[in-house]
């Protein structure tokens, strides 16, 4: 990793999308910008998928990210909302592909124990202790934005890359790492 690199989070969803971009130099953080992009669970899934990746893209695009870091999806009851943030996050992850950054990838119990030391802890815990540790306001900041801003730096904080957490740096690679969820024609 080189001391200076701007890392861009994401909370992946398919109704609202939180953003958070850090620059690191050195040992120090600084918060570039946070916010969510909210989608009309009027419009068609496939139409909100498609504003997710040109909303990432465009993220991408404005601030030249050297890697994204982005939550896994949990395992919850309703198959049908895993599925929903399952795509989120892969369109989200194709955005950052296509334009050849490197993704890693952290489950939001990495995340929330490597901000809070508690795997178990509550977004609002999340928040408060990144309003410590990067002085942000977090009275105004929704909580999908603050997930984002933890998932880089969480990110940040992973001083060994050779970690569980998965990186992809493009198509192949992600296809090489996992051969049991690509279906062959």
């Amino acid at each position: 990793m080189h001391s200076e690199r701007i890392i861009l989070g994401i909370d992946p969803g398919t109704q609202v999308m939180g953003y958070g971009l850090i620059a690191v130099k050195g040992k120090k953080i600084e918060l570039i910008t946070l916010d969510v992009f909210k989608f009309s669970s009027k419009e068609d899934h496939a139409l909100r998928l498609k504003k997710i990746f040109e909303s990432v893209l465009g993220l991408i695009d404005l601030y030249h990210p050297d890697e994204l870091a982005i939550e896994a999806p949990f395992f919850g009851k309703n198959v049908q909302s895993m599925l929903k943030l399952g795509r989120a996050q892969g369109v989200a992850m194709a955005a950052a592909l296509y334009r050849d950054i490197p993704i890693f990838e952290y489950s939001p119990r990495k995340i929330k124990q490597s901000i809070t030391g508690k795997g178990a802890a509550s977004k609002e815990q999340v928040a408060a202790m990144l309003k410590h540790l990067i002085n942000m306001p977090i009275d105004v900041i929704p909580l999908d934005a603050t997930d984002a801003i933890a998932a880089a730096i969480c990110h940040y904080m992973q001083n060994d890359n050779s970690s569980s957490e998965k990186k992809f740096t493009g198509w192949k690679n992600f296809i090489d790492q996992n051969p049991k969820r690509v279906n062959a024609p």
